[in-house]
């Protein structure tokens, strides 16, 4: 609630904790537990308060909150590119869980950035949050750390743990890698092309390591692989797909890193004339809505985005609340959807 000026001119200051207790005849300390740890207060007295607290249009004040030793129900969320629909869906899961159980998720987009991705961890610590689901661009975020020392839980979102005392949701991208080529060379493909993001995504690494581990299972040379790497969208994936076509000529199947990619790809074929799959296969990652709905529809590697982002912030609420937590490393097998493009 916000200071206001009476008609003498003086500020009038907002309704405090201490307000409510006095209104409801009961401590400053139980008006802390309504407002952070309701379990521990009887239904009786819980009512008192929240008829106090709706009597004095009462506003808790989050930073207030947490500086009287409350737990905050204010958590944060940093992912890698929100212009990836993977990451739409995954931050859906992670909304919708923490909203059930409570909590409020302040949300940041990286966008491939690691200054950005520092500044957003500042602000979280800033802002003191009782915990963060990160989507790193590097390895161990500098801001990690800090966040760490302040009292903030972290879990990793999409990448495995650096260290057995984080916990982690992420896929085995590798395997997904290895299915999708396997996948083409059942189909007779023995010339193919990787087409990747940046060269520092962990994620793309491992995709593009389980597709060679897999070429080489098929008795296939693992160097013959050609990558090409352009930035993760659309049009990336357009700019790929016109190099495949000027200077791998010999190439008959590309595995994508994304769909966003593997979407590009298909469209600069199309558009020179080429046919899909006939002339050119194509596997994508991730499953997300724009693979089924491309003009031929696209074989992908599937991932249970949703249940990512549920599984991830169940993971941080019981680090958050259960001084008995054990640290976990999920790791999703992935699944290959095959569609009309391979």
């Amino acid at each position: 609630m916000h200071p206001s000026t009476t008609p003498s001119g003086r500020e009038e200051r907002g309704v405090t904790v201490r307000d409510v207790a006095r209104l409801a005849g009961v401590s400053h300390g139980t008006v802390s537990n309504v407002l952070n740890r309701p379990d521990r207060v009887t239904q009786k007295t819980r009512q008192k308060v929240e008829e106090a607290m709706q009597r004095l249009a009462f506003v808790p004040n989050e930073a207030a909150r947490q500086l009287s030793g409350g737990r905050s129900r204010l958590l944060g969320l940093v992912l890698l590119d929100l212009e990836n629909p993977f990451f739409l869906e995954v931050a859906r899961g992670v909304e919708d869980a923490a909203s059930a159980a409570g909590y409020v998720v302040m949300l940041f987009n990286a966008a491939g950035s690691a200054d950005r991705e520092a500044r957003a961890l500042e602000a979280l610590r800033e802002h003191r949050v009782s915990g963060v689901l990160l989507s790193p661009v590097s390895r161990m975020a500098e801001g990690v750390p800090r966040l760490r020392a302040q009292g903030a839980h972290v879990v990793f979102l999409d990448r495995r743990a650096p260290r057995a005392d984080f916990c982690s949701v992420a896929v085995d991208d590798h395997h997904g890698g290895a299915e999708a080529m396997s996948h083409l060379v059942s189909r007779g493909h023995t010339r193919v092309a990787f087409v990747s993001g940046p060269s520092h995504l962990r994620q793309h690494q491992a995709r593009l390591r389980g597709v060679r581990a897999a070429a080489v299972v098929a008795g296939l040379d693992p160097d013959d692989i050609i990558v090409f790497r352009e930035e993760m969208s659309v049009v990336g994936g357009e700019r790929a797909g016109r190099r495949i076509l000027a200077e791998a000529a010999h190439v008959t199947a590309v595995v994508c890193a994304n769909d966003q990619l593997a979407f590009g790809v298909e469209r600069a074929t199309l558009e020179a004339g080429r046919s899909v799959p006939r002339d050119l296969a194509i596997v994508g990652y991730d499953n997300v809505d724009i693979s089924s709905h491309a003009q031929v529809p696209i074989s992908s590697v599937s991932q249970p985005m949703y249940e990512m982002g549920r599984a991830s912030i169940r993971l941080l609420i019981d680090e958050i609340e259960n001084e008995a937590h054990a640290h976990e490393q999920l790791l999703y097998t992935p699944t290959l959807i095959a569609r009309e493009s391979s």
